[in-house]
């Protein structure tokens, strides 16, 4: 086993080495790390809701009535009331006439995308689309290109040149992009998907539950619901619970239960997160005061960040300072940690190298004297290195 032992230490001399953290605790946007309370701003409970009492409440409920385990794929005996239920409230939430829980984004992106594409078609992804959407297209078999980040004319150039070489075209984009916090130009690209003749999914996996007037997303808030295909997202992240879905047409999602094997092959969503997830619908559609506190404090940190010099991108409640520098980026951690702030170095392969980057998560446990304090210590982190 000894390339094991020469792939850590690689990893370890290039300070790329991942490590696991253990938190004792969790609460209230703090966590315990080694017996040490720390401000968690590397967590995607963004809108505070993991331990909202309605989550919890629907939680113990359904494992109540359901038991804690579904016991079996939807297609044997696990396919229980409630998540048809789900199903149901989440295609009304997303405005697409059907969609499909699955057990996780990764399972999620990874099922979609080689179910729908296979070999002789053909699948445009932005550059900096998550590993999961990557994965499902190598898995498809079909061919693939890569066009630069947001960048629409680029598309197109791709578009003119590759798509009527091969049968279904697929493009994929995210609403929000974990690493940079941006949004596509969403509009632009429908116009491309409908000249082109292709399908068009969108992963939006952060910006459900904080944008659009429902809490939808982008999709919604730009009212594009109908002209997007597939519209895929998460219920680990603002949701504050587990497990992943997709929404689109009834045939489309009919299609996916008899193609998509991550879905056909996994045990079904535990009963305990089905009602989580119920209940996380419903408090983003009766609480907008969670995303419009969420995005004023955004905003208030990312001014700040800026005041001070710093390199911030994005529009969302994902902020990366870029540090362009992977020993200063983990030397910056290392100082913000010794003030009780968690917030990690994202660092090659997640970004290119020159990239590096602490990625700062604000959610809505974080007041702006809290960003206020984090921001200082920032700075001074930054300067004394």
């Amino acid at each position: 086993m000894e390339w094991i032992d020469r792939f850590l230490q690689k990893r370890e001399d290039q300070l790329l080495l991942r490590t696991l953290h253990n938190i004792e605790k969790r609460k209230g946007g703090n966590i315990v790390v080694d017996g040490k309370e720390l401000i968690d701003l590397s967590c995607n409970d963004y809108l505070g809701l993991a331990a909202h009492p309605c989550l919890l409440q629907e939680s113990k409920r359904m494992a109540e009535g359901y038991g804690t385990s579904s016991s079996a794929s939807r297609l044997m005996s696990g396919d229980l009331h409630i998540h048809h239920l789900l199903e149901e409230v989440v295609a009304d939430f997303k405005g697409k006439e059907a969609s499909l829980v699955f057990g996780s984004g990764f399972l999620a992106n990874i099922g979609i995308i080689s179910a729908i594409c296979q070999k002789g078609d053909v699948v445009f992804s932005d550059r900096l689309n998550h590993a999961s959407i990557i994965d499902g297209i190598l898995l498809s078999g079909a061919q693939f290109f890569r066009f630069r980040h947001n960048e629409v004319g680029h598309l197109e150039d791709l578009l003119k040149k590759e798509r009527a070489k091969f049968k279904k075209a697929l493009i994929v984009i995210e609403t929000i992009y974990s690493m940079d916090g941006d949004r596509p130009p969403l509009k632009e690209i429908v116009n491309l998907k409908e000249r082109y003749n292709c399908i068009l999914m969108v992963d939006e996996a952060h910006a459900t539950g904080i944008f659009g007037r429902n809490g939808a997303g982008i999709v919604e808030e730009e009212d594009l619901t109908h002209e997007v295909d597939i519209i895929m997202g998460t219920f680990g992240k603002a949701l504050g619970s587990y497990g992943a879905y997709v929404a689109a047409s009834k045939k489309t999602i009919d299609y996916l239960v008899n193609r998509a094997r991550s879905f056909i092959y996994s045990t079904a969503l535990p009963p305990s997160v089905i009602g989580a997830n119920l209940a996380a619908i419903e408090i983003v559609k009766k609480e907008p005061f969670r995303r419009k506190i969420l995005l004023e404090h955004v905003e208030y940190f990312r001014s700040l960040l800026k005041d001070k010099g710093f390199n911030t991108r994005g529009s969302s409640q994902i902020i990366p300072v870029v540090m362009g520098d992977n020993k200063k980026t983990i030397m910056v951690a290392h100082m913000l940690r010794e003030h009780s702030i968690f917030a990690l170095p994202i660092r090659p392969p997640t970004v290119p190298k020159g990239e590096e980057r602490i990625r700062f998560s604000v959610t809505y446990h974080h007041s702006k004297e809290i960003l206020y304090q984090v921001a200082e210590v920032l700075k001074d982190a930054s300067n004394g290195i």
